[in-house]
């Protein structure tokens, strides 16, 4: 994994680069990180540098022509290779046998695969709905776009995803599964709500929540860290929202400073739920190894059967780099990083109350089953004495006043997004309508019921 690359997530968990001019120090270890585990772009060129016999083909075919000769003989030639590719972090999810996984949700789909939830119940949305404004995001499938639309000049931000990239890199069912969270957040304060989403023969629209007061990790890497009341606001709306979650059987597990929002007002909105696990029970496990590697709790390291807790391990960490600037177990050298998560012994500088530190180590122990809220989950947390000034009632209403207020004038002011987003041209692509009916390409039939449009009652 290249350490040295500067790399942030823009609004929405579409992942760009990011850089605050003039941080140093601690603060610099931002340019170190970022990226879900499970990126094989990463891999890949590491593969290209011990096997040039590779270098010549597109970095896109070198992992499939490998994976086929099997897992075991790569396993075999990799340690032959020499410690470099051996020790490389992302082996493990190289050479993972998901066919042993009893996370089906996550495998993934070909792209003939049929998903069907159910008719499309918008199907008059379409692009042209919308005047599309700014560019504020990008990722790997699309991008997200502030738009305003034409019937009653309301803000949103649209998020615009290209079906074949998606289906080239079988991801459709995240995608979907991103999209049925999404349906369950809409009544809760501190989740990004989907007002409706639609789909071209090309394209696939979700039509979000506009959010302009920037991510929580653009005010970290500006101020270092934070005073620990502020530090408590944020992560006990977080702990609410991950509350909530939990309540509907889901689990998050991606919780990290990119995908904490600040609104205009200055509360958090949590988002990108595409690791998303649904179905999750109290009692319920899973095995699949996802999430970022500053944030991966131990025993998902270790791939075993992990549950809720691994999202209050997350909740931890977050705290921690609140308080203290960094990630609890960080490093440059990502195994170095993995070990440290494993084995370091959990250290707290500087004077922080008693009240911090017990949080901070209640959630970051290494057993999930004596971790903070193995017990009674989001009650447990809520009950703990460093959450003793919050009111969760008032919390959840918005009646107590954010500690820091991003002072936007509206949703034309984007100074909380990265210039590289908002000076790029909007391609007359996202705009065009093509006739859904006239594809009959596995673009269109994988995403069979992605259009969504709420009740009246949801109105």
């Amino acid at each position: 994994m290249n350490c040295c690359r500067k790399q942030s997530s823009s609004p929405l968990g579409f992942r760009k680069g990011l850089w605050a001019p003039g941080l140093t120090g601690q603060a610099g270890w931002a340019g170190a990180r970022r990226g879900s585990v499970g990126n094989e772009r990463n891999l890949c060129s590491v593969v290209v540098d011990c096997f040039p016999c590779f270098r010549a083909q597109p970095l896109g075919d070198v992992l499939p022509e490998l994976i086929k000769h099997g897992r075991e003989k790569i396993e075999q030639t990799i340690k032959a290779s020499g410690s470099r590719l051996c020790s490389y972090a992302e082996r493990v999810v190289f050479l993972m046998d998901r066919s042993r996984s009893p996370d089906k949700s996550t495998q993934p789909s070909t792209p003939t695969d049929n998903i069907n939830l159910g008719p499309s119940a918008n199907p008059n949305a379409k692009p042209t709905d919308f005047d599309f404004l700014k560019v504020i995001g990008k990722g790997s499938f699309g991008k997200v776009l502030l738009a305003k639309r034409k019937c009653d000049g309301t803000f949103y931000a649209v998020k615009v995803l290209h079906k074949k990239t998606i289906l080239k890199k079988k991801e459709q069912n995240h995608i979907m599964a991103e999209r049925n969270v999404l349906l369950k957040n809409v009544k809760h304060p501190f989740l990004v709500g989907l007002h409706y989403s639609f789909q071209t023969s090309e394209k696939l629209y979700f039509v979000l929540d506009y959010v302009n007061g920037g991510e929580l990790f653009f005010h970290l890497q500006r101020e270092r860290c934070f005073r620990e009341p502020r530090a408590r606001f944020y992560a006990a709306e977080v702990a609410s929202a991950i509350g909530y979650l939990h309540s509907l059987n889901i689990i998050y597990r991606d919780l990290k400073p990119e995908n904490i929002l600040l609104d205009c007002q200055g509360h958090i909105v949590l988002t990108d739920f595409g690791l998303c696990k649904e179905g999750m029970e109290q009692e319920e496990t899973t095995s699949t190894f996802c999430g970022t590697p500053e944030y991966l709790a131990p025993e998902v390291l270790k791939k075993q059967p992990y549950d809720r807790t691994v999202d209050w391990w997350c909740l931890g960490a977050v705290l921690y780099e609140m308080l203290f600037g960094l990630p609890p177990f960080y490093s440059r050298d990502v195994s170095q990083m993995y070990d440290n998560i494993l084995h370091k012994p959990l250290q707290i500088q500087g004077t922080k109350t008693v009240a911090a530190c017990d949080i901070i180590q209640g959630l970051l122990h290494k057993d999930q089953k004596r971790r903070l809220g193995a017990k009674t989950d989001f009650l447990e947390i809520k009950n703990h004495v460093f959450f003793s000034p919050i009111n969760w009632d008032d919390l959840y209403h918005k009646r107590i006043t954010p500690p820091f207020n991003p002072n936007v004038a509206g949703p034309a002011d984007l100074r909380h997004f990265d210039p590289e987003f908002t000076q790029e041209a909007i391609s007359a692509s996202i705009t065009r309508t093509p006739d859904l009916a006239a594809s009959s390409s596995s673009a269109s039939d994988a995403f069979l019921g992605f259009s969504y449009a709420p009740t009246e009652e949801d109105i």
